[in-house]
């Protein structure tokens, strides 16, 4: 039996998908090996072929539970010896499980990163090296602190792998990881030269889109019409918002199905299993659910709130279209998003001190997913551009490029966005986004007043320019670093890098905006690109 056989025969396929071979080729050959897979490229294949070719019992540590129980059913039906360790085993099915891998009748073992110290694992494993060839680190991401979902339990398995006498193959596997994140993995699990395999982020068959409506519901459900034949998942940041989802649309027609910690293990099993096999076409959930589901034909993702980071998004998101066939990842913003996440981030764990450098990071992500939903580049090229990948300005498929954007030279809108930065630091004052649009709109609100800032030199210098125009271009700025949002709980803008280039006019400020908004001069709005400031 070799590799190729069991693709056919246990997996029904004739050749592989990228970078699978070589993740199999490299662990026959006795290397340790990083591969960075994007979700539905088939990174369980790349280990369960050279589990099945080699002697003794192969480990795979995973936190996904439902994933373990898939897998083992999968294998156990096609002949081969499998079982799992986790917290969904009662008593006896533990301890039975315990037995049968004790006796050597296991090939290939699932385990959950919390059981590895339990005393009663592997008592006689001895140094024979059939004992343990190799160990399969799951979803390695969560080794690293700066990835979207540490867990401290993965901090262990590296000491679990040393314990293991001879060393064990170690093989990791991500569908998400940023350069600083597959650094910290190959580090903190100890990998030895491994071999490296990155396969790309991008999933041609994604359509990547942005709304920002006004009433998030009625969104959702237009989104919903548009595809009510399709199964599809639908994100909630929280969930109180799951459960109002989940009693809104039945009212409408719709068959759907929700899950989150909150409800009991049973109904949750149900509710997975409904949408699995299709007697429910919607699943609403929180993010605890999605990770290790295997569904090929989810024909749409809809984010009702944005998450927290750009991997959780990506990882989210790819559970559409795992098929290969065409799939919609959409996503419904607004500011209260911003809000929420804040919270989120700065109240992730109360019994815990909160880890000042720790949150900072996760705000950086988060103002990283926030100028992703905002902006008006390519979305597809700001997805790739996060996890370290070139992609083409224009993709032809995303909600931006779709739309019909145009270069706008905004330089004289940005250095009159800038001048009221720079005002208000004279007088050592810092404000918010919205209080600088009203500055610049000249706006007469009770706090304007009563701040004395309406004899400012820049008090209506953009009167005549709309408010979302302003904050698109104040946003831009930031993202681009000639401004910076500083602070937690209540964000102020103030100066960044190379502000003063755009102020004294020797570097040009170019965005894409919707074409239309585009005035002759080349400006926002019908404001003329030319001219200097005013007081600068």
């Amino acid at each position: 039996m070799d590799k190729f056989s069991i693709l056919k025969k246990m997996f029904g396929y004739d050749s592989f998908r990228p970078g699978q071979e070589e993740a199999i080729d490299g662990i026959l050959a006795g290397r340790d090996t990083l591969a960075v897979m994007p979700t539905g490229a088939g990174k369980s294949l790349c280990y369960q072929i050279p589990a099945l070719l080699l002697p003794g019992m192969t480990i795979v540590i995973s936190p996904l539970i439902s994933l373990m129980k898939d897998q083992v059913n999968a294998l156990r039906e096609a002949g081969y010896p499998a079982a799992y360790l986790n917290s969904s085993l009662n008593a006896q099915e533990y301890y039975q499980a315990i037995g049968e891998i004790n006796s050597g009748k296991v090939k290939l073992l699932y385990i959950s990163p919390e059981r590895l110290q339990r005393a009663d694992i592997f008592p006689d494993v001895d140094e024979s090296s059939e004992a343990a060839p190799l160990v399969v680190v799951d979803e390695a991401h969560c080794v690293s602190q700066w990835g979207h979902d540490f867990r401290t339990s993965y901090l262990e398995i590296a000491g679990f792998i040393k314990s293991i006498k001879p060393r064990p193959i170690t093989a990791a596997f991500t569908a998400t990881a940023t350069p600083k994140v597959r650094d910290d993995i190959e580090r903190l699990l100890r990998l030895k030269k491994p071999v490296l395999i990155n396969t790309g982020f991008d999933r041609p068959n994604l359509y990547f889109e942005v709304q920002k409506p006004r009433d998030k519901k009625t969104a959702l459900l237009e989104c919903l019409k548009k595809r009510k034949k399709s199964s599809g998942i639908v994100y909630c940041a929280t969930r109180k918002a799951v459960d109002e989802l989940y009693d809104m649309l039945p009212r409408y027609g719709f068959s759907a199905a929700h899950y989150h910690a909150g409800l009991e293990d049973e109904e949750r099993r149900k509710n997975q299993d409904d949408f699995l096999y299709d007697r429910k076409k919607i699943m609403i959930a929180t993010n605890a659910f999605g990770m290790g589901i295997d569904k090929p034909n989810v024909r749409f993702v809809i984010h009702f709130n944005m998450p927290k980071n750009i991997e959780s998004y990506y990882q989210e998101a790819g559970r559409a279209g795992r098929d290969g066939s065409p799939a919609d990842c959409i996503l419904l913003y607004s500011g209260q998003d911003v809000r929420i996440n804040e919270y989120l981030i700065t109240h992730n764990d109360e019994d815990e001190e909160p880890d000042p450098e720790l949150q900072a990071h996760n705000r950086e992500l988060l103002r990283q997913i926030t100028f992703y939903a905002t902006g008006n580049e390519c979305l597809r090229r700001r997805l790739l551009a996060y996890f370290g990948e070139d992609s083409p300005a224009y993709c032809g498929h995303c909600s931006v490029c779709l739309t019909g954007h145009e270069d706008a030279d905004v330089s004289l809108e940005a250095r009159k966005i800038i001048s009221c930065v720079c005002r208000l630091k004279e007088r050592r004052r810092s404000f918010g986004k919205t209080m600088i649009i009203d500055i610049l709109r000249g706006s007469k609100n009770e706090k304007i007043i009563r701040s004395g800032l309406e004899d400012l030199s820049v008090f209506g210098i953009m009167a005549g320019t709309d408010a979302k125009k302003i904050r698109a271009v104040l946003d831009f700025l930031i993202d681009r670093g000639f401004l910076v949002s500083e602070g937690s709980e209540y964000p102020v803008v103030a100066l960044g890098r190379a502000y003063e280039e755009v102020l004294n006019e020797q570097e040009r400020v170019v965005m894409k905006m919707p074409k239309g908004r585009v005035g002759r001069g080349g400006g926002v709005g019908g404001v003329g690109s030319g001219g200097r400031v005013g007081g600068v």
